[in-house]
């Protein structure tokens, strides 16, 4: 009796914990040269206590504005309601970033489309329908030009999926792998990093870094020796990071946490030590910034208290919170 009631509370917790922290699921359509993941969940954030207090009057506000009202009901879009999390690969070729976004949630795609045909009429919309061919089928993408000259194409997969490219052949084959129902095709370094991520996050990135830090200029770092790191040896740990994740949650307050995957345990204990120390100096002179910035007295508190570091095998891990009260005096409110 005794160990079927152990067996019982370690299914209980056991069950907790998954409906705490979700594994995070690898998008499929993303490119296997995938360098780095960043996703939002909009949704949660949206609905988080945060932003419900302090930032969704200003973005309904934001959203009414003549312009942008226009354009969002031409598009038949409404971005509170219709889009609940987005995925974007980046990865760099020939000294170009490359992205593909998959922005997921209930999209009306007949007006998309009819919306985006009424603003290619328009030449200032810097917006185009062009008909290309997937798999033996006309498809149609939006080619939109930014103020910078550079475009993004866009089409629909269907009523809950739309792909994002930096490049036209990005979001074809992205489409062509959501007709083919395609298996996830990200190396393997990155799927298992992204499997550690919390699918209830607000956001997350996730990327692998070993190989890609050792070019960092020494002289970058140089501005680090005022107050008494090595740039040379700093430099050398950071070759020795192999990833890194960033994970942001929303909810009664706002918590960040860095997490930075190390060669070993022994790199991790020494880059441990370079943080550390810079967390400590941080402590020491944020809050002489009071006098300068008296509405953000209570982030700081926060930062002083919550600001840490800490290592468990090969990560290193960079964390701090703010509390609610320390938003709503940056959002200049009241709690």
């Amino acid at each position: 009796m005794r160990r079927f009631s152990r067996s019982l509370l370690a299914l209980v917790l056991t069950t907790a914990v998954a409906a705490t922290t979700r594994a995070a699921e690898v998008e499929p359509l993303l490119p296997k040269d995938t360098e780095q993941v960043v996703h939002m969940n909009f949704k949660q954030m949206l609905d988080s206590d945060i932003m419900k207090k302090y930032a969704m009057g200003q973005l309904k506000q934001a959203l009414q504005g003549e312009d942008i009202k226009k354009v969002l009901e031409t598009l038949g879009l409404d971005p509170l309601k219709d889009i609940e999390r987005a995925t974007m690969g980046i990865w760099t070729k020939e000294a170009d970033t490359n992205v593909l976004g998959v922005i997921k949630g209930k999209f009306d795609t007949k007006k998309l489309y009819e919306g985006a045909k009424a603003f290619s009429a328009d030449s200032q919309a810097k917006m185009e329908l062009l008909t290309e061919s997937v798999d033996g089928k006309d498809v149609t993408l939006v080619k939109m030009t930014g103020d910078n000259g550079k475009p993004g194409y866009l089409t629909v997969a269907d009523e809950s999926t739309i792909l994002v490219g930096t490049e036209k052949k990005i979001a074809i084959d992205a489409l062509a792998s959501f007709n083919k129902k395609e298996k996830a095709k990200l190396s393997k370094e990155l799927t298992a990093l992204l499997l550690k991520q919390d699918d209830k996050a607000s956001m997350y990135l996730a990327a692998v870094t070993e190989g890609k830090l050792k070019d960092i200029p020494e002289e970058s770092l140089e501005a680090l020796s005022n107050i008494g790191l090595d740039p040379k040896k700093l430099k050398g740990q950071l070759e020795k990071m192999s990833t890194v994740s960033v994970t942001l949650n929303m909810g009664k307050e706002v918590k960040l946490a860095a997490v930075m995957g190390m060669k070993d345990a022994d790199a991790a204990e020494d880059f441990n030590g370079t943080l550390d120390k810079l967390v400590e100096t941080a402590k020491v002179f944020l809050p002489l910034a009071v006098n300068r910035f008296p509405q953000g007295k209570t982030m700081i508190d926060d930062l002083t208290k919550t600001l840490g570091v800490k290592t468990k095998d090969k990560d290193v891990t960079l964390s701090l919170s703010l509390t609610a009260q320390a938003i709503g005096d940056l959002a200049g409110k009241d709690e």
